[in-house]
């Protein structure tokens, strides 16, 4: 809760710069961008809208040999970082259609480490700039 008040304390959007604020689950992640001057959420994409994990490279190694359990957990990372990137591009491409191309990045109470910065990485390759 201190990391998440310390980072809100010093982030503002505003129309021509909206916030990209990040919320993440365990199996999901949300982005929107939002005007806080007026209040209102520009554009919002989630992980729900874009294809499952399961579409991705998985843990159960399909090419049909035995994996350790170490190579299971690096593609299952992987796979949900392949996910966050994706949504980063959504909500890039939506952004652009609004004229947006410049945001502020709103991490909340996350570390800016793996599916955060997956996002992130996502969303600049979208053409936003942070």
């Amino acid at each position: 809760m201190r990391r998440h008040k310390r980072v809100r304390a010093r982030i503002l959007g505003s129309a021509q710069r909206p916030r990209l604020s990040v919320f993440r689950s365990n199996r999901h992640i949300w982005t929107q961008l939002i005007d806080d001057e007026s209040g209102k959420t520009l554009a919002a994409v989630s992980s729900f809208g874009v294809k499952s994990k399961k579409s991705f490279p998985g843990p159960k190694g399909r090419d049909g040999g035995s994996k350790d359990l170490a190579a299971k957990k690096k593609e299952i990372l992987t796979a949900s970082m392949v996910l966050a990137e994706r949504v980063g591009e959504l909500l890039a491409e939506k952004a652009r259609e609004k004229k947006i191309n410049s945001v502020v990045f709103d991490r909340g109470p996350y570390k800016y480490h793996g599916l955060i910065k997956s996002l992130a990485e996502g969303a600049r390759k979208g053409g936003l700039k942070f």
